[in-house]
């Protein structure tokens, strides 16, 4: 007979005992590093992938294998999505922010607001020391993949929309894809 003193030793017995059936999965950490893994076989050798929601950029060197790099993408609202292709490659490349950047942070951006300075390529460059220019049909997205000044945004959405790798990785990169390159943003 089930009574009620059962069922409070029962209870207390079972409170003991680690539980695995409610028990949390230890989080899997974020590791920038470039690694080479497995890939959907849908994706061609020489193809990039950029899934912003896991912060991974895949370069398909063989069918079903690819290198991941980590990497930081667009805040929400500004990021890229869609097909492009790279058609300009630069290294230590100059910049300036957009119009739009301008005028959505003109504190951060203000010493370009009002006239035509351009920030020469260097260690203190946002674009870090690679930059790879996409482009859709021919047409400048100004979204870019390249390096960064800002190593702790890897991993996160904090950009004004493109891109960003770690410099020795996008160095490694770089040096990879060729212009033509088609890069995927899912």
């Amino acid at each position: 007979m089930f009574t009620r003193r059962t069922f409070l030793s029962a209870t207390a017995a079972a409170s003991l005992v680690p539980s695995t059936g409610f028990a949390k999965k230890k989080p899997i950490e974020y590791d920038p590093t470039p690694q080479f893994v497995r890939i959907k076989k849908q994706f061609m050798p020489g193809q990039l992938l950029v899934v912003p929601r896991s912060f991974y950029l895949y370069y398909v060197t063989e069918p079903r294998k690819a290198i991941r790099y980590g990497c930081g993408v667009g805040k929400a609202g500004l990021e890229f999505t869609g097909t492009a292709t790279i058609d300009v490659k630069k290294e230590w490349p100059t910049w300036r922010p957009t119009e739009e950047m301008i005028q959505r942070d003109p504190v951060a951006y203000g010493k370009f607001k009002d006239n035509d300075y351009v920030q020469p390529g260097g260690n203190d460059n946002p674009l870090g020391a690679r930059a790879l220019y996409l482009f859709q049909n021919g047409v400048d997205t100004y979204f870019r993949i390249h390096g960064t000044t800002q190593p702790q945004t890897i991993g996160r959405a904090a950009s004004n929309g493109c891109i960003r790798m770690l410099n020795e990785h996008v160095v490694d990169l770089y040096n990879r894809v060729p212009i033509g390159t088609v890069v995927t943003v899912v």
